[in-house]
């Protein structure tokens, strides 16, 4: 047989059969979205002025108690970096030859950081944080860098008014927003 032939052979048997692969039936890995998007924790929107954090509190010396049992396997024991991407420290180095981004250094609101560290940490078991836990370990990170006092306790009213070194680094797409 011919090259060509086997070529439009096998395109013929691709094209009428490949639809049956990509039907719902065969793929049954994962959730669809519809599902994801009524589940409670997707729905979650804390902006930056704080509206939408829970009630909750945390110091940075239970937060430095979390972070030890819970993140420091990936992101150090000092929160500088391991398998995972450091966490603080580098404070002012955008604008230097070497920039990093950290929490501290890279991002505008301390409100972010709740929310993602809510959403998506630890990397095993998104969701699995108390709120109480996500403050402590806001605390935590923040007063690694003197964001905040070492003994300040977060909670949903102090958290949106942390203002973070890169707050004006960014230009804001609503600026009457926030």
């Amino acid at each position: 047989m011919s090259t060509g032939f086997n070529f439009i052979s096998s395109l013929l048997l691709l094209t009428c059969f490949s639809h049956s692969y990509a039907d719902a039936k065969y793929q049954s890995l994962g959730k669809s979205a519809e599902q994801l998007s009524t589940q409670a924790q997707w729905n979650l929107t804390i902006t930056p002025d704080g509206k939408g954090l829970p009630v909750g509190k945390g110091t940075s010396e239970q937060g430095a108690k979390i972070f030890a049992s819970k993140c420091a396997a990936c992101h150090g024991p000092a929160g500088i970096g391991a398998s995972a991407e450091p966490l603080v420290g580098e404070v002012g180095s955008l604008t230097g030859e070497y920039p990093e981004k950290t929490i501290n250094s890279y991002w505008p609101y301390a409100t972010t950081l709740f929310d993602y560290i809510r959403r998506a940490m630890p990397i095993d078991a998104p969701f699995s944080l108390s709120d109480n836990e996500v403050y402590a370990l806001c605390a935590y990170l923040l007063s690694e860098d003197d964001i905040i006092p070492r003994d300040q306790e977060l909670n949903e009213e102090n958290l949106p008014q942390v203002s973070m070194p890169n707050r004006d680094g960014f230009t804001a797409v609503y600026p009457d927003k926030y």
